[in-house]
């Protein structure tokens, strides 16, 4: 590992995974990048069985592109669940964000897992509220007490201002929070800024009930402020 020609940009945003796994079912499911280079990519939260070398296809937000299978992470380590994919036509760019020129990159596998917080699958409603605009409903796809990855077909700016009511049994977990990343057509990644211990004590309880669930963590979350 280390010394590639391509520079790696640590990112977190979910794509869809599609193909054939190692049975001869297909699959396609929601999944989030670890890291991006301008020729390949690692994932993190794969739960279908692939084949290295195995052909496999990931759309970002309105692009597709096919990848082939080069890195697989180890079962029962943390990285599980991760796949290390290179492209297979380079010269049609899947992503809309700039990615670093060809370069050396010291880039090291890491073995110690990075997030503080692990992320959850879940389907939870949860509603809305802009910052000076609209409100609407959405449903949560994974949760941490960092943050949360909402399926909404809105498209909203990065950096913008909510306050967000997850549904958690019969009740609500508030808190303010802002948009860390954002897909036109598939929804938005928000990190949690301010709640209350109350609120927070919700959340844990209910993620304490997922655990099996859990997603490989993929990078560090910026620690919560609590409302006094």
């Amino acid at each position: 590992m280390g010394r590639r020609s391509q520079p790696r940009k640590q990112t977190d945003v979910p794509v869809r995974i599609f193909g054939t796994d190692s049975g001869g079912r297909v699959f396609s499911e929601k999944v989030v990048t670890v890291n991006i280079s301008r020729n390949g990519v690692e994932l993190a939260g794969v739960q279908p069985e692939v084949g290295l070398d195995e052909i496999v296809g990931l759309t970002y937000g309105k692009n597709r592109g096919h990848f082939r299978v080069k890195w697989i992470g180890e079962a029962g380590t943390t990285n599980a669940g991760c796949l290390g994919l290179l492209s297979i036509a380079p010269e049609k760019p899947l992503w809309d964000f700039r990615l670093s020129p060809d370069a050396v990159d010291d880039y090291q596998q890491a073995t110690v897992e990075r997030r503080k917080n692990p992320r959850y699958r879940c389907q939870n409603s949860v509603e809305i509220h802009v910052q000076e605009g609209v409100s609407f409903w959405g449903t949560v796809a994974d949760l941490s007490i960092g943050g949360c990855y909402v399926e909404i077909p809105i498209p909203l700016e990065l950096g913008k201002k909510l306050k967000v009511g997850i549904w958690i049994g019969e009740g609500k977990a508030w808190s303010n929070a802002r948009v860390a990343h954002s897909i036109s057509g598939l929804g938005i990644g928000m990190k949690f800024t301010e709640i209350s211990e109350s609120d927070l004590g919700q959340i844990r309880q209910f993620l304490e009930a997922l655990s099996p669930l859990a997603r490989k963590p993929t990078r560090s979350v910026v620690p919560l402020q609590t409302k006094s």
